[in-house]
């Protein structure tokens, strides 16, 4: 029996040799890799192929086989490494690492243009900015700013900076803070690779609450409690959605990137009325289209469609659906827009949904492949 499964297991192998590459972050010691086949929705395991991090979160080059990972190991200082992918086989081979310049490196945010790479600290509570060689090995870090605040929640004791992203006018940096509850608005020099901070436009927000150690850093102020966690920006980079992970919430803000301002929209629960455990949410995106963004509830195993309104910002759930397995903690869309797959930490299972592109609605295929703590996940293209 065992030889019969291998064999089928070889032409299975063999249907996918030219799918693309499916990188796995996770909470172990290893950094795994799948094959996607966007044709079926199929996917085949290619193994261990970087070992010795904590690579929980992956991110790739778009013009070259180059993949950054991080060490989220909270023991040492945080480092990225640049690995050199054989696009034909999923192995990649070390090219160099650079320090994150804090503990507890989670987020990765590479800005093509300018050759730079954000990478968020949350241990640290701090943004760090590195060069980028134009043969995609990491240069040196750049500049570093840790956050200052706290919040309520046991989780909120000093800042925890748990992602980064740089508006598509390229001035700005954006880190949402699940400690401190803010999203920090840093300067972003696309010419010097650095971020520095601005001062907080008090005008805006008259009654927020103040920050401990006396911060005046310009940032959108969340809720007490929120622990904002991912962002993503509209199509036309008018909005911005927050996803807060302590409640569960997702928030609309429009993004003003003339002022460097963000101001609330709309804010709705990422979980169902009648849901009683304790609200996590874990990852958002948006659709290649603009049309639609997805958010990943890990408190309820669910999966949330809303329909994005392109005028005002604001969502309108469509679906609520299964994710599948156990803690979701992390997804991806196939550059196709047709294909959502979601790494599910505790049952340690990737599964596969298909997108409808006209309504955005998600149908779980039932496909699956086991890789221990799934956390992140990065599409590489096969050519």
């Amino acid at each position: 029996m065992k030889h019969g499964l291998a064999a089928v297991w070889m032409i299975f192998s063999a249907g996918l040799a030219q799918a693309d590459l499916v990188y796995v972050g996770s909470q172990g010691t290893q950094l795994r890799a799948l094959r996607f086949d966007a044709d079926s929705g199929k996917l085949g395991a290619v193994g261990v192929v970087a070992e010795g991090l904590r690579p929980t979160w992956t991110v790739a080059h778009p013009q070259l086989p180059v993949l950054y990972a991080v060490d989220d190991n909270s023991a040492r200082p945080g480092s990225v490494t640049a690995f050199a992918i054989d696009r034909s086989s999923g192995a990649l081979r070390k090219l160099n690492e650079a320090p994150t310049g804090g503990n507890g490196a989670t987020y990765l945010w590479l800005d093509a243009p300018s050759r730079t790479l954000l990478a968020a600290n949350f241990g640290a509570g701090s943004a760090a900015s590195i060069a980028v060689h134009a043969d995609g090995s990491l240069g040196e870090l750049v500049s570093t700013i840790k956050a200052s605040g706290s919040g309520p929640h046991r989780r909120q004791a000093s800042p925890h900076a748990h992602s980064a992203a740089v508006d598509p006018s390229g001035r700005y940096a954006l880190v949402p803070d699940l400690g401190a509850d803010r999203v920090f608005i840093y300067a972003f020099d696309r010419t010097t690779h650095a971020l520095s901070p601005l001062p907080q436009a008090a005008h805006v927000f008259p009654t927020a609450p103040s920050v401990a150690g006396g911060d005046t850093s310009r940032a959108y102020v969340a809720p007490p409690g929120s622990g904002p966690r991912h962002l993503v920006f509209s199509a036309d980079g008018r909005f911005v959605w927050l996803l807060n992970e302590l409640t569960a919430e997702v928030t609309a803000l429009r993004w003003d990137a003339q002022q460097g301002l963000l101001t609330p929209v709309q804010t709705l629960p990422t979980s169902s009325g009648n849901f009683t455990g304790v609200r996590s949410g874990a990852e958002i995106l948006l659709s290649p289209d603009g049309r639609f963004v997805y958010v990943e509830d890990r408190g309820e195993r669910s999966l949330v469609v809303y329909r994005v309104n392109a005028a005002s910002g604001e969502l309108s759930p469509v679906q609520r659906i299964a994710s599948g397995g156990e803690t979701p903690w992390g997804m991806a869309i196939h550059p196709s827009g047709r294909w959502l797959l979601v790494a599910h930490q505790r049952s340690g299972t990737v599964n596969v949904f298909r997108i409808d592109p006209a309504t955005g609605l998600l149908t779980d295929t039932g496909e699956a492949a086991e890789t221990p703590t799934p956390v992140s996940l990065t599409f590489v293209a096969d050519n």
